[in-house]
């Protein structure tokens, strides 16, 4: 009587609680003519009213179970927040569509095909209000780099650690697999950098976070990046303190990003 008295206190208290739900998915992608895995934690909220989502990009060498190594209390967060997290698997890519390889198109899976596929198949708030994106190292590049050329789509994006000027680094990360040599394809490399999208920034088209640690080999492109938009009149939040380019700091750096998007998605709802 007493194992079945526990059995069904623990079944009530289990009945309880919130769980966010994590799938990993196959996600049909048109333009490359193959399937791409996704992971996407989605809260308890989720199944009473549509969600916010917030889309994390693993850097160079990781995969769409990246951020939750890094951080795994994501579904709990996921709760806590009435997140939608999302987290696609983008190769090697930077998230560009290659001017060299007609078979990669992570630029338009991420801004285009991912995000109708997410928005038919969960409860999203479908708008760009509903939107952030973010990511480390590539994945900072790529969520900058496409939140600001699709900001008909994303509302808010970061970048931690983020590499927003590749023009240092032409040998590194396998960047020239989709833009080609610098010296030969020195306009692609000119084109495919983010800092080199300021200049077309209009102020308030995005709600903007990006931070990096003073030991990571990124700190001065970012600081460039924070410079570049002070002269464009472009407001946003750049975050700098010791780290490293590491899982450590990305860690503790997503929170106060996460929290810089919980604000957003509450003034957008206002």
């Amino acid at each position: 009587m007493k194992t079945f008295i526990l059995t069904i206190l623990l079944f009530c208290a289990s009945f309880g609680m919130k769980a966010a739900r994590v799938d990993t998915l196959l996600v049909e992608s048109p333009s490359m003519k193959k399937r791409i895995e996704v992971i996407v934690i989605s809260p308890d909220l989720a199944e009473q009213k549509p969600c916010p989502v917030v889309y994390l990009l693993h850097g160079h060498g990781g995969n769409a179970r990246t951020w939750l190594g890094i951080k795994p209390e994501l579904p709990e967060i996921a709760d806590e927040k009435g997140f939608i997290f999302v987290c696609p698997y983008g190769e090697n890519s930077w998230y560009w569509d290659s001017p060299l390889n007609k078979d990669v198109r992570f630029e338009t899976f991420i801004s285009s095909e991912l995000v109708a596929f997410i928005d038919a198949n969960y409860r999203t708030i479908a708008d760009r209000k509903g939107r952030a994106i973010t990511g480390l190292s590539m994945g900072g590049h790529g969520a900058m780099w496409n939140a600001i050329r699709h900001s008909d789509v994303f509302s808010a994006a970061g970048s931690t650690s983020g590499g927003v000027d590749i023009r240092p680094f032409p040998k590194n990360w396998n960047m020239s697999d989709q833009l080609g040599d610098q010296e030969t394809h020195r306009e692609n490399w000119e084109t495919h950098t983010v800092i080199n999208l300021v200049p077309a920034m209009k102020p308030g088209a995005l709600s903007l976070i990006f931070d990096c640690g003073e030991s990571d080999f990124f700190h001065e492109v970012n600081v460039n990046f924070h410079r570049a938009l002070l002269e464009q009149g472009i407001e946003h939040d750049f975050i700098t303190r010791p780290g490293n380019h590491d899982s450590f700091y990305w860690n503790n750096s997503i929170d106060y990003q996460l929290l810089f998007f919980q604000k957003h998605f509450d003034r957008q709802a206002n």
